[in-house]
């Protein structure tokens, strides 16, 4: 399973998903699927995500096994 921390460290540093879509080229709806879980991004998503917060991807998302 796919966890992530993007809600998390989009509340601190004060942005809103539609902000974050905008900065990584995807819809605000991609963004929100992202936070529920209902979303695996692409490689590249995961690393301009990353990006953006100054975090190495593996600080962004975890895998862990069901």
């Amino acid at each position: 399973m796919l966890q992530t921390r993007i809600k998390e460290l989009r509340a601190a540093r004060g942005i809103d998903q539609a902000q974050l879509a905008s900065l990584v080229g995807v819809r605000r709806e991609t963004i929100g699927r992202l936070e529920n879980g209902q979303y695996n991004p692409s490689l590249r998503l995961a690393m301009d995500i990353a990006k953006v917060f100054g975090l190495p991807v593996e600080q962004v998302f975890t895998f862990t096994e069901d």
